[in-house]
């Protein structure tokens, strides 16, 4: 499908790896595999999603096998998500319930990472 794909000269196909499932990380920790194998037949704009972490993202990248990352589900919870890739701190947690639908819980209400902040209150907590 993917070299029918390449031929028509899309922007990009829709790529989701194999290893979600619904609303479950049936197999979370598995190398990706789908941009892999697309990489070898299609020739344009590869975005791979399907749970990558900072590392993952930044290393399908580097090695070829996709052009961009989606992390749809992050970027949820972290609308910071870039900086806080770059600089490491923890990440907020996304809630699926809130996905598709309601108001602005789950979307608008994370809150963004502040270093500062944080060295402050770990400060507080007597942690250099």
């Amino acid at each position: 499908m993917a070299a029918e794909l390449d031929k028509r000269k899309l922007a990009y196909p829709p790529l989701i790896e194999p290893r979600i499932n619904g609303n479950a990380e049936v197999a979370a920790g598995l190398a990706p595999v789908a941009a892999v194998l697309q990489r070898k037949v299609y020739a344009g704009t590869i975005i791979a999603a399907g749970g990558f972490d900072a590392d993952g993202a930044a290393s399908i990248v580097r090695l070829g096998d996709a052009d961009l990352d989606a992390s749809g589900r992050l970027f949820i919870a972290n609308l910071d998500l870039p900086r806080r890739f770059a600089m490491d701190p923890p990440l907020n947690a996304y809630d699926r319930a809130t996905f598709y639908g309601g108001d602005q819980r789950g979307y608008a209400d994370h809150p963004s990472y502040d270093a500062t902040a944080a060295r402050a209150s770990l400060q507080q907590q007597g942690t250099p």
